[in-house]
């Protein structure tokens, strides 16, 4: 199956499951030994990141980044986060919106070309 490593990695750790691939470009850095391309030209990651209401003053937004940013470059925080099988990286507000953007964009492609309908 096809499974976050979030809901999966404690399993893997406990030999319960066996990683056979990470649908990412790169290896994982908590499964450095697994390999990439058990399903050549497919990449496929989740990400979880912070978002702010429309609208939201850029002072207030800067602030955010700046401490969320911060507190990612704790030792304790990345070794926690990397617990739960992700990987950490900062970013700027505009870097994210770029990501969304192209995320997005993306998986439109996969969606309307699969044909899939939401009823």
């Amino acid at each position: 199956m096809f499974d976050t490593l979030a809901t999966s990695i404690e399993h893997i750790k406990a030999g319960k499951l066996r990683a056979l691939a990470v649908t990412s470009a790169t290896r994982s850095e908590v499964l450095p030994d697994v390999p990439t391309d058990f399903v050549p030209g497919f990449e496929g990651t989740g990400w979880q990141g912070v978002g702010a209401p429309r609208n939201t003053p850029a002072e207030i937004i800067d602030k955010l980044n700046k401490e969320i940013n911060a507190g990612l470059t704790n030792p304790q925080m990345k070794a926690r986060i990397a617990d739960f099988g992700y990987t950490v990286f900062a970013s700027s507000p505009a870097d994210f919106r770029t990501f969304i953007a192209a995320y997005t964009e993306k998986w439109a492609k996969v969606i309307k070309f699969s044909g899939a309908k939401i009823y």
